[in-house]
């Protein structure tokens, strides 16, 4: 860690300029303007799992940023291999590579269970789901299935914000604007705490999976491009799998010769306690979608690992040349961070912390059980977890809109020193992978707080 120092100090005049500025002049991802104009949350210093505001209050990051601060904040040795590569070369002339770039693809290589692997790199997740359906129908089209344009997710996925990556899963709060990608199709999702499916939990698991194989025998196996899945839903609320599941999803694509392509863009390097997520279960994807951890977020990088299998198709001549480019794909500061960040995760055991804190997260979030509104804890994963609130658990009805949990929970654990995304009915919890347990209590602590307050609140009795 970076040798602590002071955050920087702004005077009451500063903040007010800079809250009108954004007000005035800056679109937040994913937000409406008047939720936050004049009391937007502003960051000087971070260090480890906390984070400092403008106002100098000093709040733990149970996100991870937006899902990737892997190794925590403040890493001066990253900082510095980005600033040492950025004098030295920041980024080559085309058509050419530079050293850390070609690194990073062999340290991946050593890492994926496939060490044959190779690795596509783009600027960030969106652009490698883009990457990798593209890759997929390409790669059917060399091996012969012309006509395979096709792809299959699961409703309420989330896979991108870009116009062809929102046709995938058509999460609820992804604006599509429409038209979808043609050949987007999609299926039921996995949800553990409401089964789809009557019955035994690995039973219902694969019927789900199974509707992959009915989707693709209606349409025709030779139309079929692609399946694309997270190894646990996010976006649907943190819905964990029984190993059944993908190992079936892995049997279809096999049977039907078509591309697997699980999405790692937050699951990828150590949030599942394995470097990929689909190891906990044995399964080889033939195409891996990564992004946020492979640089903590310290500058923005993204790939699409594929499997020898797939990436030999490529080799040859003009025909087989995947005509693909992004600008900024594999920037050498970006890889030069991914390496830095890489040899924190070896040298402090990141992955081995994920599963020993995310057993410890889980175990300790049972607690929160006794909060009548907590309908649901799911995890014990690695470092990924989720409490679910409803206003009935023996009905497992969720909350209406109308009850503001999304304007009350944020602000109720902000006061408690917990800063979290979009904490509502669903609080989730995606902390750093180098967070302890003192802190790992100090997130259950606030959480449990808030929820009694909250109850209290809601008029829950």
């Amino acid at each position: 860690m970076a040798t602590a120092t002071k955050p920087p100090q702004f005077t009451g005049e500063q903040i007010e300029e800079l809250q009108t500025t954004a007000a005035e002049h800056m679109f937040m991802h994913g937000s409406q303007t008047n939720d936050w104009k004049g009391d937007l949350k502003i960051f000087v210093k971070g260090e480890g799992c906390w984070v400092t505001d403008m106002q100098g209050n000093r709040v733990l990051d149970g996100m991870g940023g937006l899902w990737y601060k892997a190794a925590g904040y403040g890493r001066k040795e990253i900082a510095d291999a980005m600033y040492q590569q950025a004098l030295a070369i920041e980024s080559p002339p085309a058509p050419g590579a530079c050293v850390p770039t070609i690194q990073l693809s062999g340290k991946i290589a050593e890492l994926y269970p496939d060490h044959h692997c190779r690795t596509f790199f783009v600027s960030g997740g969106s652009e490698a789901v883009e990457t990798a359906v593209k890759m997929a129908k390409k790669h059917q089209q060399l091996k012969g299935k012309g006509g395979a344009y096709k792809v299959i997710s699961r409703r309420n996925s989330y896979h991108g914000s870009t116009a062809m990556a929102v046709s995938l899963g058509k999460a609820s709060y992804a604006d599509s604007v429409g038209p979808d990608m043609p050949g987007a199709m999609w299926v039921t999702n996995w949800n553990s705490y409401r089964l789809p499916y009557a019955g035994d939990p690995v039973d219902a698991a694969v019927k789900c999976a199974n509707e992959f194989e009915a989707v693709i025998l209606h349409q025709g196996p030779d139309t079929v491009a692609a399946i694309i899945a997270e190894p646990i839903s996010t976006a649907s609320g943190i819905q964990v799998p029984p190993a059944e599941y993908w190992q079936r999803l892995r049997e279809i694509a096999t049977k039907y010769d078509v591309v697997l392509i699980a999405d790692e863009v937050i699951t990828g390097f150590g949030r599942l306690g394995t470097y990929f997520g689909p190891e906990n279960w044995g399964v080889q994807p033939d195409l891996t979608v990564v992004a946020k951890a492979l640089t903590s977020g310290y500058a923005p990088l993204g790939g699409v690992i594929a499997t020898k299998k797939v990436a030999d198709v490529f080799l040859g001549g003009e025909r087989e040349t995947f005509k693909h480019l992004i600008t900024f794909g594999g920037h050498p500061v970006a890889a030069a961070a991914g390496l830095a960040n890489l040899k924190i995760f070896e040298r402090e055991d990141l992955v081995g912390n994920s599963r020993r804190m995310g057993t410890y997260l889980y175990e300790r979030l049972q607690d929160l059980k006794k909060h009548k509104i907590v309908g649901d804890v799911r995890g014990g994963l690695g470092l990924l977890a989720v409490v679910e609130l409803v206003q009935d658990r023996a009905s497992k009805k969720p909350f209406p809109k109308e009850a503001g949990l999304g304007k009350k929970l944020p602000k109720m654990l902000y006061d408690r020193k917990l800063v979290t995304f979009r904490a509502a009915d669903l609080i989730a919890m995606c902390p750093p992978l180098s967070i302890n347990r003192s802190e790992v209590d100090f997130i259950v602590d606030a959480l449990d707080d808030a929820i009694g307050k909250l109850q209290k609140e809601l008029a829950v009795t």
